[in-house]
């Protein structure tokens, strides 16, 4: 998280660099954790190069299945060890292919997501980063 100097009321926020460096060490970690994960990236102001003093992480994340439902899945998800505060969407691998039929947010998400961890598929498989 941000660190706030003892004799001062300015924060240090991370630069987009310790950001991402943090961010590919933790999906290292989760990668030998969890099973049935086939994408992890993010989108916003990192991607999109506008990161600034006071922006959050949004991050997507695309299983295999999932039992919870989709407002319940990112609680299931430890993101303290990442230095800034974590917008995180976890979508099925199912749900991710049919968000094109949300135009608008499909586009955003298409457009500036960059993918840091994808499973190794089969070339028979296609692109899985599209919905």
């Amino acid at each position: 998280m941000p660190v706030r100097s003892l004799n001062s009321c300015i924060l240090r926020w991370p630069d987009s660099h310790a950001v991402e460096d943090s961010l590919r060490q933790w999906v290292e970690k989760i990668v030998k954790h969890r099973s049935g994960l086939l994408l992890i990236g993010y989108f916003g102001s990192l991607a999109r190069g506008d990161w600034g003093v006071g922006s959050d992480l949004d991050l997507i994340v695309v299983v295999e299945a999932s039992n919870l439902p989709f407002e319940r899945r990112a609680a299931e998800w430890d993101t303290t060890e990442l230095p800034v505060p974590v917008d995180l969407l976890v979508y099925t691998k199912e749900e991710w292919q049919s968000l094109s039929k949300r135009k608008r947010f499909g586009e955003i998400l298409m457009r500036e997501a960059i993918w840091v961890y994808e499973r190794e598929r089969t070339d028979t498989q296609g692109d899985a980063s599209q919905p």
